[in-house]
């Protein structure tokens, strides 16, 4: 039997919503920062946050000192609403079928668990950043992604929301998808997974 193709999909922006401005306009309300200044802090440290080199309950300290009346559980509650399924995640089932699923993503593993477990039956690997302490567009990885195939000479497709993560793949010899808005990539992956199967 042929071994299946790979296929590695990112998580915000393909599988669910990415933070919303209605998200940062919650968290701002009723304080004494600005929407716009919790977003430009929040950029400030969301690599370390996605590295795991600030760890989850160190960036709600970090949060804490900017925001005064946050509460934690509540905020994190309001994150997990924040990230809604997009239409990709409908179709982990079919492409499990013809391909083995893997998802890379740069985030918080904490703040991911309801999508995870709707993800885990149909991958046969899930990277999250801070769980290694890489992130994207870092080489390395998607060389730790690499690790979980079967085989490292089988084709590859890789789909990510964010033209700058694509470059890594393209170099590793991976078939990329730019993941738009409108959700037309989703209409390209089997097309391309097929192909390589036939």
């Amino acid at each position: 039997m042929t071994a299946k193709p790979q296929l590695v999909l990112d998580l915000a922006g393909v599988l669910v919503s990415n933070f919303s401005s209605a998200f940062w306009l919650t968290l701002a309300e009723g304080s004494e920062i600005s929407f716009q200044d919790i977003r430009v802090q929040f950029d400030e440290v969301r690599k370390d946050l996605w590295t795991g080199k600030m760890k989850e309950d160190e960036f709600w300290g970090w949060m804490s000192l900017r925001m005064k009346q946050i509460n934690k559980e509540e905020a994190r509650e309001l994150i997990t609403q924040s990230l809604q399924p997009l239409p990709g995640l409908n179709h982990l089932a079919q492409w499990s079928e013809i391909a083995d699923i893997h998802v890379l993503s740069n985030h918080c593993k904490e703040w991911l668990e309801p999508i995870i477990e709707k993800v885990e039956p149909y991958a046969r690997s899930i990277t999250i950043s801070n769980q290694v302490g890489l992130r994207k567009p870092d080489l390395q990885i998607y060389k730790h992604v690499m690790k979980q195939f079967e085989r490292s000479e089988l084709m590859v497709v890789y789909v990510d929301d964010q033209e700058k993560n694509l470059k890594p793949a393209i170099d590793l010899g991976w078939k990329t998808l730019l993941a738009d808005q409108e959700h037309k990539w989703i209409q390209q992956v089997g097309p391309m997974l097929v192909t390589n199967v036939l």
